[in-house]
């Protein structure tokens, strides 16, 4: 079936599709996306679609669903301590493209590569079609991780403690980390790197080098959040969001590298 819609333009089955999906989510009671959220996911959608087909779609639309369910655990406690995201979870532009920016620019690396709009030479290894697949699977590993941890430790916690100092702090703050946040998050990246690995866009050792670099993007992110978030105006959650996935696909693609170039 996917090869035969695969067989089509793929911008226009992009287009086609996440009309349909978005309308849907358009008109559902529970508000996934804002109005203007909704727009700004499809066309984030169409590009997936396009430049990586249903392989790369399905690994997008994991992070969404799950993201978004996550999010919405323990969201009546959540917000009864003012922790909870804004909009009870539903996801604006700012969100769609702070958690997804950097996937997007390895998938359209990924469709100028492989088209030859950007020439590249045949011998290397890996190529750089297979690195920037890692690292479109590896920035969202490194997302998915990033909400699983915060928010269950937002609501499950039961000590939470600044990466920085290793004091207790409450719930939410910027920099708190706890031992079930960390593992959810853990379980959370692994998932989606099974799921990258199951159709195709990563080798099994890819699972492993997602898995490494999520933890550590996602523990850097709590790093900055704990030391320059506050410093800054222009650090808000949504530029921390791009440099957490840009650590995490960089950090695998990095770890790939020399793999193959010095351990292998």
């Amino acid at each position: 079936m996917f090869d035969s819609i695969n067989s089509l333009n793929p911008w226009l089955v992009g287009v086609g599709l996440n009309s349909v999906l978005l309308l849907v989510v358009w008109i559902a009671p529970k508000k996934l996306l804002t109005p203007s959220g909704v727009f700004h996911a499809w066309l984030l959608g169409v590009l997936i679609w396009a430049t990586l087909g249903w392989e790369g779609y399905v690994v997008v639309m994991f992070y969404f669903l799950v993201g978004s369910l996550i999010t919405r655990v323990g969201m009546a406690q959540k917000e009864a301590q003012g922790i909870a995201e804004k909009r009870s979870g539903a996801r604006g532009p700012e969100n769609v493209w702070g958690s997804a920016l950097t996937a997007a620019l390895c998938a359209l690396g990924v469709w100028a590569t492989s088209s030859g709009i950007i020439p590249t030479p045949q011998n290397l290894h890996p190529t750089p079609t297979t690195l920037l697949l890692l690292g479109y699977v590896a920035s969202f590993c490194t997302k998915l991780s990033d909400t699983c941890a915060s928010e269950v430790g937002k609501a499950y916690g039961k000590s939470t403690f600044l990466i920085t100092t290793l004091q207790p702090v409450a719930r939410g703050t910027e920099g708190a980390v706890s031992l079930e946040g960390t593992l959810a998050g853990a379980i959370a990246s692994l998932a989606q790197a099974l799921l990258g690995w199951g159709v195709g866009l990563i080798d099994f050792f890819g699972v492993f080098w997602c898995v490494v670099a999520a933890f550590v993007a996602t523990n850097l992110e709590s790093v900055i959040g704990a030391t320059l978030q506050s410093r800054f105006n222009w650090l808000t959650n949504e530029v921390v969001n791009i440099l957490n996935t840009l650590i995490g696909a960089t950090t695998a693609i990095l770890l790939a590298w020399i793999w193959a170039h010095f351990i292998a």
